[in-house]
């Protein structure tokens, strides 16, 4: 494919679907796409594959998924359902026996530091300690991954800054309760918006289904996957109540957008 392309590995909540405790008719729906851990893609072109944060079930949404190689990691922010699997990266860096860049704004980096510090050091060759071994790269702006250029998008999640990030004509924006003006011209013209969309009511952290819907009215993109989904949308019927070129997405779901 000359185009990018995207794969959900997680579409879930912070805490899941199923949550723990909780036997909701979503919960203990029998449909897989009811199934959801936590929010992550792995965004692909021209043989490329970068990963877009690291949960805390990365290894076992990477098994489900044959993701067999990455080339580098991409942060959206450092809450824990984001960041929490990054060591289960070192059987990436075994697999290429090399290091991997890792992505991410200031405020990241410096918030990766106290539970992943260990992850930055170059590793003693002597002491063949399986642990991660990552490269620092700060996001200030556009950058380029494997001759493709990333741009960020600024969001607010909450009081938090977080970015989503587009690539070609696809836009992943996850985590989001606010979009700033600014980052409205830099989502115009696209194939594929992915965005936050937890639940029909609202939420202090993140969009509702119509507080979505209004940011898709405006940005017209030719398809809509919204993510980040709790336990209150089932899959079927809330797809059913969604526009024609927008639906809820689900863990293993492939998209495709042109370049």
């Amino acid at each position: 494919m000359n185009g990018v392309d995207l794969l959900f590995l997680g579409t879930g909540t912070s805490a899941g679907v199923p949550m723990i405790g909780c036997h909701c008719p979503v919960c203990s729906s029998i449909d897989p796409h009811d199934k959801r851990t936590r929010c992550s893609v792995v965004i692909g072109y021209g043989g490329k594959k970068i990963l877009v944060d690291t949960t805390p079930e990365l290894r076992l949404q990477c098994v489900a998924n044959r993701v067999d190689w990455i080339d580098a990691v991409v942060l959206t922010h450092a809450h824990a359902d984001h960041i929490m699997g990054l060591d289960d990266v070192r059987r990436f860096n075994a697999i290429r026996q090399g290091p991997l860049d890792i992505w991410a704004d200031r405020v990241t980096h410096e918030t990766l530091s106290a539970p992943f510090g260990y992850a930055f050091n170059a590793p003693n060759k002597a002491d063949k300690v399986f642990r991660p071994h990552l490269i620092r790269r700060f996001i200030d702006g556009p950058f380029e991954i494997e001759g493709q250029t990333w741009t960020p998008i600024p969001m607010i999640h909450g009081k938090m800054d977080v970015l989503g990030f587009r690539v070609g004509n696809l836009a992943y924006c996850t985590d989001v309760s606010t979009m700033p003006e600014a980052s409205f011209g830099l989502l115009e013209n696209l194939d594929v918006l992915v965005l936050d969309a937890l639940a029909w009511h609202e939420h202090p952290t993140h969009f509702s289904i119509d507080q979505a819907l209004a940011v898709v009215e405006r940005l017209k993109p030719r398809q809509t996957l919204f993510t980040h989904i709790a336990h209150g949308l089932a899959h079927a019927e809330t797809n059913a109540r969604l526009p024609h070129n927008v639906k809820l997405a689900y863990d293993g779901q492939r998209v495709e957008a042109s370049l």
